[in-house]
């Protein structure tokens, strides 16, 4: 069982990570992963299912997370509901099954790959690189292609879709506030199926701590939960007053962080 010292720590990046899930349309896993992962560590919690109990956890406090990020962004009229419509199917797909496979593979070469993208796409964004004008979102198999690589690739690696998903949409030329509140909208449909495929391949697994459901540990998720509902709709009024080059350079910080802790992750 957890300390209260513990439950303090869970608290506080709970608050950090739903901020950063409103401001950014992203699903908070940058934070609640690698946090999850330290408290069990520190509780000799989860053994060697520490990194799925976390991304599973992770997963689900996402399903309530992006619920009260996506009702303030919807508020001020930035989420473009036909891309969700398009792209959201998909994604429950690719992330169902990559979520279920994850319980076979560690993903490490995966990771590597997102080491990678974020890299470039933060420092294209950083930059302020601008697409061609004439550049538009695919038409709907290409939403869909796109969607079900996402979905695959968020599901292993652990983070919200929105690292993904806005670059995507940006480099599209959808308007950035946009394509945060889109992603916001995109995270629900990734965290639910994920949560439920990383509760079914941990189903019925030996060594999870007392108190989880398959690979989610129901006393971090549900004090995660309570942090993030209440920060998230605050990261988003924050969204909706930074201008577009202040909010671009934000995410592009957000993902060199996301890069170098995989990174160091990966190297240690």
């Amino acid at each position: 069982m957890l300390s209260l010292s513990l439950f303090a720590v869970l608290l506080g990046f709970g608050a950090i990570a739903g901020f950063l899930a409103g401001l950014l349309g992203v699903g908070g896993g940058l934070v609640i992963v690698p946090v999850v992962v330290g408290v069990l560590s520190a509780a000799h919690l989860g053994g060697a299912h520490v990194q799925h109990i976390a991304v599973g956890t992770s997963l689900a406090v996402m399903v309530f997370t992006s619920i009260s990020s996506v009702r303030a962004h919807h508020a001020r009229g930035a989420v473009d509901w036909r891309i969700v419509k398009r792209m959201a199917p998909a994604m429950v797909l690719g992330t169902l099954a990559g979520s279920v496979i994850a319980g076979w593979i560690p993903g490490r070469e995966l990771r590597w790959f997102f080491v990678i993208y974020a890299y470039v796409i933060g420092l294209q964004m950083y930059l302020g690189a601008k697409p061609p004008a004439s550049r538009e979102l695919p038409g709907t198999a290409g939403q869909w292609g796109a969607g079900g690589v996402i979905g695959m690739i968020s599901s292993w690696v652990g983070i919200g879709g929105g690292s993904m998903s806005v670059p995507f949409m940006s480099w599209c030329n959808v308007p950035v506030h946009t394509a945060i509140g889109t992603s916001a909208a995109l995270g629900w449909p990734i965290a639910v199926s994920g949560a439920i495929g990383y509760l079914a391949s941990g189903w019925g697994q030996t060594g999870l701590p007392w108190g989880s459901l398959g690979f989610i540990y129901l006393p971090a998720m549900l004090t995660l939960m309570v942090m993030t509902v209440l920060l998230a709709p605050i990261g988003a009024r924050a969204a909706h007053k930074l201008p577009v080059a202040k909010l671009k350079k934000a995410f592009a910080l957000l993902m060199a962080v996301m890069a170098t802790e995989m990174l160091w992750t990966l190297l240690h």
